[in-house]
């Protein structure tokens, strides 16, 4: 990148940056894709003015038919500038360099962490809320993930075993948003039980030999892979959870109220499973 061609813009935000210290920012930009979905849900009208281009993409956005309406950044330092922002909001993990960068030209920047559980959403949201000066429209989310958590709260008694199987066996394990959608919805995560923390490869042997209640498989690209042969596998389509799976989606992987559609659509499976149907 030409360091020159950034000298301008970085003198005419300079002014900028600083003002959205004191005042609600106008010009947001979100670089990541979970960063993309809070700021959607919660800034006012005309506040965003970019998201990633992974926002509008179906397979990983839960929001995906919201994004288009919002030109879309691939998360370049001098992209974003050009944007002209007063505040970037980040994940945990995007670029360091990009975001190192941008703080120096006076850019404000904030990062939110990787969600690993449902009891951390309204923090996520209320983060957003206050990058936002939109404190009252956050609460307002909140209240009404609370609430229809509560709704789909599953009572105490039998809890079916799921196992989520991806392409090459990858698999999360406790400690993930995935485990906690998992136990909202009613079920004991293979994983989990098997000690498995975090994301991981969970062996087809062991798949098989657990024999799982549900089996929850991520849906197949239109094209083959190699990395997607072992979900065919003749041993494992003769489990009986291999029968009907579950389905992961967008919904799965970040940390906003649309996590509940996952739950909702999980806790489905669980009823005739845990013989309350």
């Amino acid at each position: 990148m030409r360091v020159s061609r950034l000298i301008p813009l970085a003198a005419a935000l300079a002014f900028a940056g600083a003002a959205a210290l004191a005042e609600a920012p106008r010009r947001v930009v979100s670089i990541n894709l979970c960063t993309d979905q809070l700021a959607m849900l919660v800034a006012a009208p005309g506040q965003l003015v970019s998201v990633s281009d992974l926002a509008a993409d179906p397979r990983s956005s839960a929001m995906a038919e919201a994004a288009r309406a919002f030109p879309a950044n691939r998360g370049g330092a001098e992209e974003i500038l050009a944007l002209r922002p007063d505040l970037v909001l980040a994940g945990r993990f995007s670029d360091p360099a990009t975001l190192s960068m941008l703080r120096r030209l006076g850019i404000p920047v904030e990062q939110f962490d990787l969600t690993r559980s449902l009891d951390e959403i309204p923090a996520q949201i209320r983060q957003a809320g206050r990058a936002l000066d939109r404190e009252a429209r956050a609460e307002a989310l909140v209240a009404a993930f609370q609430a229809r958590r509560a709704e789909l709260a599953q009572s105490t008694g039998d809890r079916p075993v799921a196992a989520i199987f991806h392409p090459n066996g990858f698999t999360q394990g406790a400690g993930t948003l995935s485990d906690d959608i998992m136990a909202q919805a009613g079920f004991d995560n293979l994983a989990a039980r098997l000690g498995r923390r975090g994301g991981g490869r969970l062996s087809l042997e062991d798949l098989v030999m657990a024999d799982p209640d549900l089996l929850v498989v991520s849906r197949p690209y239109p094209a083959t892979s190699r990395a997607e042969e072992i979900l065919t596998h003749p041993a494992l389509r003769a489990t009986r959870a291999a029968r009907a799976p579950a389905f992961t989606g967008p919904d799965w992987t970040c940390g906003t109220p649309l996590v509940l559609d996952a739950v909702a659509r999980l806790a489905q499976r669980h009823r005739p499973l845990a013989g309350t149907d």
